[in-house]
């Protein structure tokens, strides 16, 4: 019986050159997400030495209130994310006169007198959860998308996503975001 003194070895020279290649592989197919957050503008700065306050009607605020128990309140009135929207709806789009087709049997009161000077305060606490306020925010978002989008069919004639830069603008304009964003008390 002949014993051989070699002892059986794996050829690593290449696997240095696999991992390398798997590496790049990885990194180039792998999908980085990009968050974008919340976008929304901020106003510019009021000059120094002016007065840049601008009174507002009251008629035309809806307050948002999300206490620390992520429980909402309108106006005064408690209510919950699902109907956010269409309160919102109906008050930036109820032609002044009052009427909120929504609001029926929830003692709201609500109505801005045009879509232009409608402003939402949105009020948080400082233990409201993200999710809460980030619902809100959705909410919100998803009103005025509805409402701009029917401007556009009714106006225009056609899709919110065929809309020139003009047209975009223009209802923009007749729509307007303006949310207020206050303090925690």
């Amino acid at each position: 019986m002949r014993r051989s003194n070699f002892i059986p070895e794996v050829n690593a020279g290449s696997m240095a050159d696999i991992a390398f290649l798997l590496l790049i592989f990885f990194l180039v197919t792998a999908v980085i997400p990009k968050d974008k957050g919340i976008n929304r503008r901020l106003s510019k700065l009021c000059p120094p030495g002016q007065i840049c306050e601008t009174n507002i009607n009251e008629r035309n605020i809806l307050r948002i209130v999300i206490n620390n128990n992520d429980e909402i309140m309108v106006n005064g009135n408690v209510t919950t994310v699902d109907k956010l929207k269409n309160i919102t709806k109906d008050f930036l789009d109820n032609n002044g006169d009052g009427s909120c087709n929504y609001c029926q049997g929830q003692n709201l009161k609500i109505a801005s007198d045009n879509p232009k000077e409608a402003v939402i305060s949105l009020q948080n606490d400082k233990q409201t959860s993200y999710n809460q306020f980030i619902k809100v925010q959705d909410e919100l978002t998803k009103a005025y998308y509805e409402l701009r989008t029917r401007y556009s069919k009714s106006i225009f004639k056609k899709s919110i996503t065929d809309l020139s830069k003009e047209e975009m603008q223009i209802l923009k304009d007749a729509y307007p975001f303006i949310l207020s964003e206050a303090e925690t008390k």
